[in-house]
């Protein structure tokens, strides 16, 4: 099986870490502050969606066939994973509410809104980190097989 490529996410994952840095010190109001927060959100949506995408080629091996992962929603990819112990039931979770938050950034907008997804960030920075050590793992696995 071919490698995994992870470095994308890994990219993704070192933009949003440097750009909510820069937001944390930005001053509230400023059009650095909008600019910062804009990048970490849509960051965090590229991640969302990237860590789907990779968990969807890691979980192929364990199923009859490439169609049958694809028709797994998101949120089943990441149940799988867990069955597969690629990820932990708690990292599945907050991966879950990392998805019906990042549902939100498509249909909400404001301050409000924004607040609730930064909040999320740190933990999502640290998640995505390892899920690509994960990733790596069954990739170093694959080799030895």
């Amino acid at each position: 099986m071919k490698a995994i490529d992870v470095s994308f996410l890994e990219r993704c994952t070192a933009t949003l870490s440097n750009a909510l840095e820069l937001l944390q010190v930005s001053q509230a109001g400023s059009v650095s502050s909008d600019m910062y927060r804009s990048a970490c959100i849509k960051e965090f949506e590229i991640i969302i969606e990237q860590s789907g995408k990779l968990l969807r080629k890691a979980l192929k091996p364990y199923f009859a066939s490439s169609q049958a992962v694809d028709r797994l929603t998101f949120k089943d990819v990441f149940r799988h994973a867990v069955l597969r112990s690629i990820i932990t039931a708690d990292e599945c979770e907050r991966w879950l509410q990392y998805r019906d938050s990042r549902n939100d950034t498509a249909h909400e907008y404001g301050a409000d809104f924004a607040e609730k997804t930064l909040d999320l960030l740190p933990q999502l920075i640290g998640d995505a980190a390892r899920l690509v050590a994960a990733i790596r793992q069954q990739n170093h696995n694959n080799e030895l097989c």
